[in-house]
């Protein structure tokens, strides 16, 4: 059922039937209501495909994650997909991959799919290929990066201080009367590296020089959090609390504990960044920093939405982090 077929049973121009499903004002109401009849007697939906190509607009939103396959990620993603279909907006959600080769594919293929915004998920996407990328393909579209920023005229980034949440974790262990801190995360984004950079600062605040430091690198994975973890341990047996940069890590991590015989928090306190379900599934609870996922999607998809509108809004959007403690302090 087409709006040609409606319109000849109605008995005026398909214009006429446009006018009718988009609100226009002009039509005699008798001869909106007779339209109106025939669009639900038939269960006519409209082409949105045509309608964009006619109003140059979509009301689609494109989505690049950077891994699908993390919890974190893909929370937010799914925040700002429900912000988006509330409002009349459909989004496509494309796994883009680590490598900035594959960042800038996924913007092409957006640009190809016309979209109207688009999101970035993840704070990798900070990087010049991808920036290049932008400028190329979506230059006439608003862009949001959440936990990241590139500057760029169309380009708006909400973030979270994680460096400074960080370095409020060093403090709370210390509170806790742990002195020997440890530092286990990733080192390959943005984020890893704010989040490392906290952990450095506040223990030379502290009084501890770099020699003092004692940082282990491990992958975004339980099983890498535990072999980073009985590394670390059989150098290091006097470190007391442990800072991970994924409450994924942290979540192996437990499990080591228990395997060399040491007790959470008496004997080692456990401290992870996310707020994630994998801190409520440890035993003990987990300690996190909430690095306020819900916020960020929330903020993200708004100033999106708002952009696209043709609103204005602000081009960077700080949140601050707070520490959520359970049972592994």
């Amino acid at each position: 059922m087409t709006i040609y077929d409606i319109a000849k049973m109605a008995g005026v121009s398909a214009s006429t039937v446009s006018r009718v499903i988009n609100e226009k004002p002009g039509i005699k109401e008798s001869t909106r209501e007779k339209v109106k009849q025939l669009l639900r007697e038939y269960n006519y939906t409209p082409d949105e495909n045509a309608r964009g190509l006619v109003n140059r607009n979509t009301r689609l939103i494109g989505i690049l994650v950077v891994d699908i396959r993390s919890a974190h990620h893909t929370d937010l993603a799914f925040v700002v997909e429900n912000y988006l279909r509330e409002r009349g907006y459909c989004a496509i959600i494309i796994n883009a991959g680590p490598s900035e080769d594959q960042m800038a594919e996924g913007l092409k293929l957006l640009e190809q799919r016309r979209v109207d915004g688009a999101l970035l998920v993840g704070s990798m996407f900070q990087n010049e290929q991808v920036k290049q990328g932008i400028f190329e393909h979506l230059r006439e579209v608003p862009v949001v990066l959440a936990n990241g920023y590139l500057d760029l005229p169309n380009v708006y980034g909400v973030l979270v201080d994680e460096c400074d949440g960080v370095k409020r974790c060093v403090e709370l262990l210390r509170k806790k009367g742990k002195e020997k801190l440890a530092y286990i995360g990733t080192m390959d984004s943005p984020s890893s590296m704010a989040k490392l950079k906290g952990y450095q600062e506040k223990m030379k605040e502290f009084g501890y020089d770099s020699s003092d430091l004692i940082i282990e690198e491990a992958d975004a994975d339980r099983e890498s959090g535990y072999e980073a973890t009985v590394r670390l341990l059989r150098k290091h047996g006097e470190v007391d609390g442990i800072i991970y940069s994924e409450d994924v890590i942290a979540a192996g991590a437990v499990r080591a504990f228990w395997d060399l015989g040491y007790k959470i928090p008496e004997d080692k306190a456990v401290l992870g960044i996310d707020n994630t379900i994998y801190g409520e599934l440890t035993y003990p609870k987990l300690t996190s920093l909430d690095n306020k996922m819900t916020e960020m999607a929330y903020e993200a998809a708004r100033i999106l939405v708002e952009a696209v509108e043709g609103k204005t809004n602000t081009k960077r959007l700080m949140l601050f982090s707070d520490i959520v403690e359970r049972e592994s302090t």
